[in-house]
């Protein structure tokens, strides 16, 4: 009875101690100071605790305290462990790249191009190493068992042709595992980029070793396979910056004054928000056969989202100014009659 009431004296101090870990965390003699702190303890509380108590009773249970169920509690207690430190390293891990993942989501300008291919590269690494753990806490499971154990030999006999076998069955899932890592790290894209998909617009929202989710501009998900963008073209608006230069066309009558609409044009951009001052155009690029006369407005803006508003802001003030200036300009259709 004495061994009973010790463990449960150590596992109740072992909780303690854990949870004066914690608030020392939490205090701000140490969370201001440690970045770390704070995933710490949002990450690690409830792992930290089951692997105190499961080490506890782990170490300080001996043969004999219940000679009963000597062998069922040992075998728990040997599964608990696993589990425990599993559950713990994997959050450990996930709190150490939060850090990382929160400093690189605050990156913008020039440097957010590199920040978004770092954060797309760890949320990946970070997913392949959970998953490699999780196998690996799995096997250690199984081996802890005698029988499993004795088939060993067995098993790493027929293992080619397990091997080959599981990788017919599994084809299609290794590929977009495989095409998941070829994105990640050669760059094509990156969480927050903007592409052009079936023809939808949007920006990748999530990366996943199977999966890339992307958010549409009318806050639809569109959700594809990995492989989908390793074996079909498709638009990325910010493979290497995220600047884009916007289009307006204006049809109107041969009779347009076009240095004043360039003027005008340059004017509006000038006191325009989204305008980044940098590019900007009017140019006639074409006489089409109905008679009328285009023209083609060009304008920078610092990403996808601010040139569509710019755009839609520009075409609009362009043809209230023709129909207010200059009415005669309006586009017309001429006939010759006998």
């Amino acid at each position: 009875m004495s061994d009973w009431i010790i463990m449960l004296v150590s596992v109740l101090a072992a909780v303690a101690a854990v949870e004066v870990v914690r608030r020392a965390l939490r205090s701000r003699l140490i969370g201001e100071r440690w970045v770390l702190a704070g995933p710490l303890v949002r990450r690690c509380t409830w792992p930290a605790f089951a692997t105190a108590v499961v080490a506890t009773v782990y170490t300080l249970y001996e043969p004999g305290m219940a000679q009963s169920a000597d062998t069922a509690i040992q075998r728990a207690s040997t599964l608990a462990m696993i589990a425990a430190v599993a559950w713990l390293v994997i959050q450990s891990a996930y709190a150490v790249t939060d850090v990382v993942l929160e400093r690189l989501h605050a990156v913008e300008g020039e440097r957010n191009r590199r920040a978004r291919r770092i954060r797309t590269q760890i949320a990946l690494v970070r997913r392949v190493a959970t998953a490699v753990i999780v196998v690996v806490a799995l096997g250690a499971m199984l081996f802890s068992f005698p029988q499993v154990r004795a088939l060993g030999a067995g098993l790493l006999a027929s293992a080619g042709i397990a091997g080959v076998v599981a990788g017919i069955a599994a084809q299609s899932t290794l590929g977009n595992m495989v095409a998941g890592l070829q994105l990640a790290f050669s760059d094509a894209i990156r969480l927050d980029d903007v592409v052009v998909v079936q023809d939808e617009w949007g920006r990748i929202e999530e990366l996943t070793l199977t999966y890339v989710v992307l958010r549409l501009w009318d806050e639809r998900r569109l959700v594809l396979p990995v492989s989908y963008f390793t074996s079909n073209a498709f638009e990325n608006w910010t493979r290497h910056g995220s600047r884009v230069i916007g289009t307006v066309l204006l049809r109107v009558d041969w009779s347009v004054p076009v240095e004043e609409l360039r003027t005008e044009l340059y004017r509006a951009l000038r006191e325009h928000p989204l305008w980044d001052q940098k590019d900007w155009t009017l140019q006639v690029t074409d006489v089409l056969p109905n008679g009328l006369v285009e023209l083609r407005a060009l304008m920078s803006a610092a990403d996808s989202a601010s040139a569509w508003d710019l755009r839609c802001d520009m075409r609009e003030h362009m043809v209230t100014f023709v129909r207010e200036k200059y009415p005669e300009s309006l586009p017309r259709f001429r006939v010759d009659t006998p």
